[in-house]
């Protein structure tokens, strides 16, 4: 069993909620309402991270938010991913132009975390905002595993097998065709499901009472559930009309392994596959920039 600190836990949860709603601050009662903590360890939690500069109160209303010891975290991190900087002007333009929104999505061995917004990329991000965790369990964050090494396919597909209690053969070759459908056109198309409204709507309840551990399970369920359910679109006719939920495409830099993902939402009603294609497209040209720029070079 792997190792759980419950002291870090609820430091975590601190950070995460204060993370998913950057333009509000929170009072202590309202702090131990949402994490649902004793009075007396959040008090202590929040004074220790408002002496390290991690949070601020304000002097008036005793409220916390994010402190100068993050910023300077995010920026040490930012400075290691200068990628993400060159990103935001074509996601932006992206936006501007196609009137989508666009995410950036980042890959931890367990998690797919979201990094970065541009307009309003879907409802289920939406409902989170910034620092969102996904499992990084087929189906989930394939456009990742579609261009990494194959025993980070085996791996990815592994966890998906263990999260339904065991192998299953017909599941192993659905995913297995939506990876090489990704891999070979060079982007990932994601359906609208039943499984991602549920999720939409559990994190927005989950929003009223912050837990890290509810927000696990209901994200440890969407990916549960969602591989029963038609999710990748594996073969695109370009006169049919899809319910499209997301359209991903990777960013590769170092070794042709993806740092990120640029991730287009927010497609309120059905688009034919020559529009998938179209917008892919542009978001590939956009994704090259990016690597050319992150490499050192001058042009694509």
């Amino acid at each position: 069993m792997a190792l759980f600190s419950q002291p870090t836990a609820r430091a975590l949860a601190i950070l995460d909620l204060l993370m998913a709603n950057p333009h509000q601050a929170f009072g202590l009662t309202e702090m131990t309402r949402r994490l649902n903590l004793n009075k007396a360890t959040c008090h202590a939690i929040l004074t220790t991270m408002a002496n390290y500069g991690f949070l601020i109160q304000h002097p008036k209303t005793k409220a916390y938010r994010l402190g100068p010891s993050i910023i300077a975290a995010g920026n040490a991190a930012f400075a290691q991913f200068p990628v993400l900087e060159y990103a935001r002007p074509e996601l932006e333009g992206l936006q501007n132009d196609l009137k989508v929104g666009f995410a950036v999505t980042a890959r931890s061995k367990l998690h797919q975390v979201l990094l970065a917004l541009y307009g309003h990329a879907t409802p289920l991000i939406d409902s989170f905002q910034l620092g969102l965790r996904l499992p990084n369990t087929a189906p989930i964050a394939a456009c990742f595993t579609a261009f990494s090494p194959a025993k980070a396919l085996e791996a990815w597909l592994t966890r998906a097998h263990e999260s339904r209690g065991g192998y299953n053969e017909r599941l192993d070759q659905k995913l297995r065709v939506s990876v090489i459908a990704i891999r070979a056109r060079g982007f990932e198309v994601t359906l609208k499901t039943k499984a991602e409204a549920e999720l939409t709507a559990e994190l927005s309840r989950i929003h009223q009472s912050w837990s890290l551990t509810e927000l696990e399970d209901a994200a440890n369920k969407y990916q549960h559930d969602v591989c029963d359910e038609h999710y990748h679109l594996d073969r695109i006719d370009p006169k049919a009309r899809y319910e499209v939920s997301t359209i991903a495409v990777p960013v590769c830099v170092y070794r042709d392994v993806p740092v990120m993902c640029f991730v287009a939402g927010s497609i309120d009603k059905p688009i034919t596959g020559a529009q998938i294609e179209d917008i892919a497209a542009r978001m590939k040209e956009s994704a090259d920039r990016v690597t050319a720029l992150a490499m050192g070079k001058t042009s694509v």
